[in-house]
Protein backbone atom coordinates (compact mmCIF):
# COMPACT_ATOMS: atom_id res chain seq x y z
CA UNK A 1 0.00 0.00 0.00
CA UNK A 2 1.33 3.45 -0.86
CA UNK A 3 0.47 6.36 1.52
CA UNK A 4 -1.07 9.64 -0.59
CA UNK A 5 1.81 11.33 -0.08
CA UNK A 6 3.96 8.63 -2.07
CA UNK A 7 1.54 7.52 -4.57
CA UNK A 8 0.88 11.88 -5.11
CA UNK A 9 5.25 11.90 -5.75
CA UNK A 10 4.83 8.27 -7.99
CA UNK A 11 2.02 10.06 -10.05
CA UNK A 12 2.78 13.74 -10.01
CA UNK A 13 -1.04 14.89 -8.80
CA UNK A 14 -0.73 16.73 -5.58
CA UNK A 15 -2.22 14.93 -2.41
CA UNK A 16 -5.06 17.42 -2.80
CA UNK A 17 -6.11 16.87 -5.97
CA UNK A 18 -6.04 13.57 -4.90
CA UNK A 19 -8.19 14.37 -2.11
CA UNK A 20 -10.76 15.98 -4.77
CA UNK A 21 -10.63 13.52 -7.01
CA UNK A 22 -11.80 10.53 -4.52
CA UNK A 23 -14.49 13.31 -3.19
CA UNK A 24 -15.80 13.49 -6.93
CA UNK A 25 -15.58 9.59 -7.25
CA UNK A 26 -13.02 9.83 -10.00
CA UNK A 27 -10.25 7.73 -7.99
CA UNK A 28 -10.92 6.42 -5.01
CA UNK A 29 -7.82 5.24 -2.64
CA UNK A 30 -7.94 1.44 -1.90
CA UNK A 31 -8.17 2.01 1.63
CA UNK A 32 -9.43 4.78 4.28
CA UNK A 33 -8.67 4.01 7.77
CA UNK A 34 -11.14 4.88 9.85
CA UNK A 35 -9.75 6.33 12.92
CA UNK A 36 -7.52 9.03 10.91
CA UNK A 37 -8.84 9.19 7.80
CA UNK A 38 -5.29 8.54 6.25
CA UNK A 39 -5.98 7.30 2.76
CA UNK A 40 -3.58 4.33 0.88
CA UNK A 41 -3.19 3.11 -2.47
CA UNK A 42 -2.61 0.94 -4.43
CA UNK A 43 0.01 0.71 -7.27
CA UNK A 44 -2.04 -0.50 -9.92
CA UNK A 45 -4.56 2.20 -9.36
CA UNK A 46 -1.44 4.33 -10.62
CA UNK A 47 -3.32 3.78 -13.97
CA UNK A 48 -6.13 5.00 -12.97
CA UNK A 49 -4.47 8.02 -12.05
CA UNK A 50 -3.07 8.34 -15.54
CA UNK A 51 -5.95 7.94 -17.20
CA UNK A 52 -7.64 10.35 -15.17
CA UNK A 53 -4.93 13.21 -15.58
CA UNK A 54 -4.78 12.74 -19.49
CA UNK A 55 -8.77 13.10 -19.39
CA UNK A 56 -8.29 16.18 -17.26
CA UNK A 57 -5.69 17.49 -19.46
CA UNK A 58 -7.69 17.60 -22.46
CA UNK A 59 -9.84 20.30 -20.68
CA UNK A 60 -12.70 17.46 -20.03
CA UNK A 61 -15.02 18.65 -17.21
CA UNK A 62 -14.67 15.83 -14.24
CA UNK A 63 -18.41 15.19 -14.93
CA UNK A 64 -17.59 13.77 -18.62
CA UNK A 65 -13.93 12.56 -16.96
CA UNK A 66 -16.54 10.15 -14.98
CA UNK A 67 -18.86 9.24 -17.71
CA UNK A 68 -15.57 8.10 -19.69
CA UNK A 69 -14.38 6.18 -16.77
CA UNK A 70 -17.85 4.34 -15.93
CA UNK A 71 -18.99 3.81 -19.48
CA UNK A 72 -15.89 3.34 -21.86
CA UNK A 73 -17.05 2.73 -24.82
CA UNK A 74 -18.92 6.17 -24.95
CA UNK A 75 -15.51 7.81 -24.14
CA UNK A 76 -14.07 7.95 -28.07
CA UNK A 77 -17.57 9.80 -28.89
CA UNK A 78 -17.21 12.03 -25.59
CA UNK A 79 -13.94 12.97 -26.75
CA UNK A 80 -15.16 14.08 -30.15
CA UNK A 81 -17.52 16.11 -28.52
CA UNK A 82 -15.17 17.72 -26.11
CA UNK A 83 -12.77 18.36 -29.14
CA UNK A 84 -15.88 20.40 -30.99
CA UNK A 85 -16.15 22.31 -28.37
CA UNK A 86 -12.33 23.20 -27.71
CA UNK A 87 -12.42 23.89 -30.78
CA UNK A 88 -15.16 26.32 -30.81
CA UNK A 89 -13.74 27.82 -28.00
CA UNK A 90 -10.37 28.28 -29.73
CA UNK A 91 -11.87 30.15 -32.98
CA UNK A 92 -13.39 32.47 -29.88
CA UNK A 93 -11.04 33.18 -28.45
CA UNK A 94 -8.92 34.10 -31.51
CA UNK A 95 -11.80 36.06 -32.67
CA UNK A 96 -11.41 38.15 -29.19
CA UNK A 97 -7.83 39.07 -29.63
CA UNK A 98 -8.40 39.98 -33.26
CA UNK A 99 -11.31 42.48 -31.94
CA UNK A 100 -8.61 43.58 -29.34
CA UNK A 101 -5.99 44.32 -31.15
CA UNK A 102 -8.48 46.28 -33.43
CA UNK A 103 -9.50 48.38 -30.96
CA UNK A 104 -5.70 48.93 -29.45
CA UNK A 105 -4.81 49.88 -32.72
CA UNK A 106 -7.58 52.18 -33.80
CA UNK A 107 -10.23 53.10 -30.79
CA UNK A 108 -13.89 53.21 -32.38
CA UNK A 109 -15.00 56.85 -33.02
CA UNK A 110 -17.88 58.97 -34.43
CA UNK A 111 -17.97 60.35 -37.68
CA UNK A 112 -19.94 62.22 -39.57
CA UNK A 113 -20.98 61.80 -42.80
CA UNK A 114 -23.09 62.27 -46.00
CA UNK A 115 -25.30 59.56 -46.78
CA UNK A 116 -26.30 59.09 -50.47
CA UNK A 117 -29.66 58.18 -51.55
CA UNK A 118 -30.06 54.36 -53.24
CA UNK A 119 -32.41 51.80 -53.86
CA UNK A 120 -33.06 49.10 -51.39
CA UNK A 121 -34.45 45.77 -51.53
CA UNK A 122 -35.95 45.24 -47.70
CA UNK A 123 -37.37 41.62 -46.16
CA UNK A 124 -38.63 41.56 -42.81
CA UNK A 125 -36.14 38.52 -40.49
CA UNK A 126 -38.59 35.90 -39.97
CA UNK A 127 -38.40 34.30 -36.31
CA UNK A 128 -37.24 37.51 -34.81
CA UNK A 129 -38.44 39.64 -31.87
CA UNK A 130 -36.43 42.68 -29.53
CA UNK A 131 -34.45 41.19 -27.17
CA UNK A 132 -32.49 41.87 -23.77
CA UNK A 133 -30.14 38.67 -23.39
CA UNK A 134 -27.09 37.71 -24.87
CA UNK A 135 -28.40 34.48 -26.55
CA UNK A 136 -31.22 35.36 -28.11
CA UNK A 137 -29.27 38.43 -29.11
CA UNK A 138 -27.32 35.79 -30.51
CA UNK A 139 -30.39 34.10 -31.95
CA UNK A 140 -31.37 36.82 -33.78
CA UNK A 141 -27.71 37.87 -34.93
CA UNK A 142 -28.08 34.70 -36.85
CA UNK A 143 -31.45 35.11 -38.45
CA UNK A 144 -30.50 38.49 -39.49
CA UNK A 145 -27.11 37.44 -41.33
CA UNK A 146 -29.35 34.61 -42.97
CA UNK A 147 -31.86 36.80 -44.33
CA UNK A 148 -29.33 39.16 -45.51
CA UNK A 149 -27.35 36.40 -47.38
CA UNK A 150 -31.10 34.79 -48.67
CA UNK A 151 -32.06 38.06 -50.16
CA UNK A 152 -28.88 39.14 -51.64
CA UNK A 153 -28.48 35.31 -53.34
CA UNK A 154 -32.33 35.57 -54.55
CA UNK A 155 -31.61 40.02 -56.29
CA UNK A 156 -28.38 38.78 -58.00
CA UNK A 157 -30.30 35.65 -59.39
CA UNK A 158 -32.15 38.18 -60.96
CA UNK A 159 -29.29 40.04 -62.81
CA UNK A 160 -29.59 42.81 -59.91
CA UNK A 161 -26.05 44.41 -58.54
CA UNK A 162 -25.54 44.55 -54.70
CA UNK A 163 -23.10 47.40 -54.88
CA UNK A 164 -22.69 47.87 -50.67
CA UNK A 165 -23.05 45.75 -47.52
CA UNK A 166 -26.68 45.47 -46.52
CA UNK A 167 -27.94 46.70 -43.54
CA UNK A 168 -30.86 46.29 -40.82
CA UNK A 169 -33.21 48.73 -38.97
CA UNK A 170 -36.46 47.68 -36.59
CA UNK A 171 -39.58 46.88 -38.11
CA UNK A 172 -41.63 50.15 -37.54
CA UNK A 173 -42.03 51.38 -40.92
CA UNK A 174 -45.91 50.55 -41.15
CA UNK A 175 -48.43 50.67 -38.03
CA UNK A 176 -48.77 46.85 -38.30
CA UNK A 177 -44.95 46.88 -37.95
CA UNK A 178 -45.19 48.79 -35.13
CA UNK A 179 -48.13 47.13 -33.62
CA UNK A 180 -46.22 43.88 -33.39
CA UNK A 181 -43.32 45.56 -32.42
CA UNK A 182 -44.02 46.62 -29.59
CA UNK A 183 -46.72 43.64 -28.82
CA UNK A 184 -43.22 41.87 -29.23
CA UNK A 185 -43.54 39.20 -31.93
CA UNK A 186 -42.12 38.10 -34.37
CA UNK A 187 -40.61 39.66 -37.64
CA UNK A 188 -39.51 42.53 -35.67
CA UNK A 189 -36.44 43.29 -38.03
CA UNK A 190 -35.90 44.56 -41.43
CA UNK A 191 -32.97 43.59 -44.07
CA UNK A 192 -32.23 46.15 -46.22
CA UNK A 193 -30.26 45.35 -49.63
CA UNK A 194 -28.73 48.39 -51.76
CA UNK A 195 -29.27 47.73 -55.35
CA UNK A 196 -28.75 48.82 -58.68
CA UNK A 197 -31.00 47.69 -61.88
CA UNK A 198 -33.51 49.18 -64.28
CA UNK A 199 -37.13 49.33 -63.57
CA UNK A 200 -37.83 45.92 -65.75
CA UNK A 201 -35.43 43.71 -63.50
CA UNK A 202 -36.64 45.30 -59.89
CA UNK A 203 -40.12 44.47 -61.17
CA UNK A 204 -39.17 41.33 -61.78
CA UNK A 205 -37.84 39.99 -58.35
CA UNK A 206 -39.60 37.90 -55.88
CA UNK A 207 -42.95 38.99 -54.24
CA UNK A 208 -41.62 38.45 -50.41
CA UNK A 209 -39.53 41.51 -51.20
CA UNK A 210 -40.00 44.94 -51.20
CA UNK A 211 -38.29 47.81 -53.54
CA UNK A 212 -37.91 51.06 -51.11
CA UNK A 213 -35.81 54.07 -52.20
CA UNK A 214 -33.70 55.22 -48.87
CA UNK A 215 -33.41 58.95 -49.24
CA UNK A 216 -30.32 60.89 -48.57
CA UNK A 217 -29.47 61.96 -45.34
CA UNK A 218 -26.58 63.06 -43.17
CA UNK A 219 -25.65 60.62 -40.27
CA UNK A 220 -23.44 60.10 -37.41
CA UNK A 221 -21.88 56.58 -37.48
CA UNK A 222 -19.32 54.30 -35.31
CA UNK A 223 -17.83 51.13 -36.34
CA UNK A 224 -17.06 48.56 -33.80
CA UNK A 225 -15.14 45.48 -34.78
CA UNK A 226 -16.08 42.15 -34.08
CA UNK A 227 -19.66 40.47 -33.63
CA UNK A 228 -22.26 42.23 -32.28
CA UNK A 229 -23.27 42.19 -28.65
CA UNK A 230 -25.73 44.14 -25.64
CA UNK A 231 -22.25 45.76 -24.83
CA UNK A 232 -21.35 47.30 -28.09
CA UNK A 233 -24.92 48.16 -29.20
CA UNK A 234 -25.15 50.75 -25.29
CA UNK A 235 -21.76 51.47 -26.27
CA UNK A 236 -22.46 52.90 -29.89
CA UNK A 237 -25.64 54.30 -28.25
CA UNK A 238 -23.52 56.21 -25.53
CA UNK A 239 -21.30 57.45 -28.35
CA UNK A 240 -23.46 58.82 -30.65
CA UNK A 241 -26.29 60.54 -28.61
CA UNK A 242 -23.55 63.10 -26.75
CA UNK A 243 -22.60 64.10 -30.31
CA UNK A 244 -22.17 68.49 -30.28
CA UNK A 245 -24.72 69.18 -33.43
CA UNK A 246 -25.93 72.96 -34.28
CA UNK A 247 -29.48 73.43 -34.33
CA UNK A 248 -29.40 69.65 -34.69
CA UNK A 249 -30.12 66.30 -33.22
CA UNK A 250 -29.14 62.58 -33.00
CA UNK A 251 -31.88 60.77 -34.89
CA UNK A 252 -31.71 57.36 -32.51
CA UNK A 253 -35.12 56.01 -34.07
CA UNK A 254 -33.47 56.36 -37.30
CA UNK A 255 -30.79 53.65 -36.96
CA UNK A 256 -29.43 51.65 -39.11
CA UNK A 257 -26.61 48.62 -38.84
CA UNK A 258 -24.89 48.13 -41.21
CA UNK A 259 -22.96 44.40 -41.69
CA UNK A 260 -19.55 44.20 -42.17
CA UNK A 261 -17.42 41.59 -42.83
CA UNK A 262 -15.17 42.25 -39.32
CA UNK A 263 -18.09 44.28 -37.22
CA UNK A 264 -20.99 46.21 -37.31
CA UNK A 265 -21.16 49.84 -38.22
CA UNK A 266 -24.31 51.66 -36.30
CA UNK A 267 -25.47 54.79 -38.21
CA UNK A 268 -28.17 57.63 -36.82
CA UNK A 269 -29.56 60.23 -38.94
CA UNK A 270 -28.96 63.83 -38.22
CA UNK A 271 -32.13 65.78 -37.94
CA UNK A 272 -32.96 69.51 -37.99
CA UNK A 273 -34.53 70.74 -34.41
CA UNK A 274 -37.32 71.75 -36.07
CA UNK A 275 -37.81 68.72 -38.25
CA UNK A 276 -40.66 66.42 -37.19
CA UNK A 277 -40.99 68.06 -33.91
CA UNK A 278 -43.85 66.97 -31.68
CA UNK A 279 -45.33 64.34 -34.22
CA UNK A 280 -45.03 61.61 -31.15
CA UNK A 281 -43.89 58.85 -33.78
CA UNK A 282 -40.55 57.68 -34.09
CA UNK A 283 -39.11 58.32 -37.19
CA UNK A 284 -42.04 60.57 -38.79
CA UNK A 285 -40.78 61.84 -42.06
CA UNK A 286 -38.03 59.34 -42.30
CA UNK A 287 -36.27 59.00 -45.35
CA UNK A 288 -37.43 56.02 -47.00
CA UNK A 289 -40.16 55.35 -49.75
CA UNK A 290 -41.92 51.87 -50.54
CA UNK A 291 -42.00 51.36 -54.30
CA UNK A 292 -45.19 50.50 -55.72
CA UNK A 293 -45.52 48.34 -59.04
CA UNK A 294 -48.33 49.31 -61.21
CA UNK A 295 -50.47 51.05 -57.76
CA UNK A 296 -50.61 47.72 -56.39
CA UNK A 297 -49.39 46.51 -53.11
CA UNK A 298 -46.62 43.41 -54.34
CA UNK A 299 -49.53 41.50 -54.98
CA UNK A 300 -47.75 39.21 -57.08
CA UNK A 301 -48.92 41.16 -60.11
CA UNK A 302 -47.03 42.62 -63.04
CA UNK A 303 -47.22 46.20 -63.44
CA UNK A 304 -49.98 47.49 -66.17
CA UNK A 305 -47.13 49.94 -67.15
CA UNK A 306 -42.94 50.52 -66.59
CA UNK A 307 -44.21 53.08 -64.20
CA UNK A 308 -42.96 53.01 -60.50
CA UNK A 309 -45.08 54.81 -58.02
CA UNK A 310 -44.03 56.20 -54.71
CA UNK A 311 -45.94 55.93 -51.32
CA UNK A 312 -44.46 57.74 -48.27
CA UNK A 313 -42.33 55.22 -45.98
CA UNK A 314 -39.77 55.03 -43.44
CA UNK A 315 -36.18 53.74 -42.84
CA UNK A 316 -34.59 53.14 -40.18
CA UNK A 317 -35.61 52.40 -36.41
CA UNK A 318 -33.82 52.11 -32.93
CA UNK A 319 -31.35 49.43 -32.98
CA UNK A 320 -32.31 46.02 -30.87
CA UNK A 321 -33.90 48.24 -28.17
CA UNK A 322 -34.88 46.85 -24.69
CA UNK A 323 -38.14 46.14 -24.66
CA UNK A 324 -38.90 49.93 -22.14
CA UNK A 325 -36.84 51.24 -24.90
CA UNK A 326 -39.67 50.50 -27.71
CA UNK A 327 -42.28 51.43 -25.38
CA UNK A 328 -41.39 54.14 -24.42
CA UNK A 329 -41.25 55.41 -28.40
Amino acid sequence: MLSISEFSEMCHLPPQTLRYYHSEGLLVPAHVDEQTGYRSYLLEQAEQAMLVTVLRGTGMSVKLVRRALDEPDTAPALLQEHSAEVERLRQAQDEAIRDARRFFASWPEVRRCHTPGTTVVSKLVPGTSVVCDQRAWDEVDAAIAATAREVVRAVESCGVVVPGPPWYTLANETPEQRRRTLAGEEESWLVKIPVTADEGTLAALPGDLEVQTFEARDELSIFIPGRSSIAKYCTALSRLTPYPLDAAYVDITRLRHVLHDDGIETAAAIRALDEGMGTGVPGRGAAARSVRRGGAARSGQRPDSGDLTRQAGREGATARPFPADVAGQ
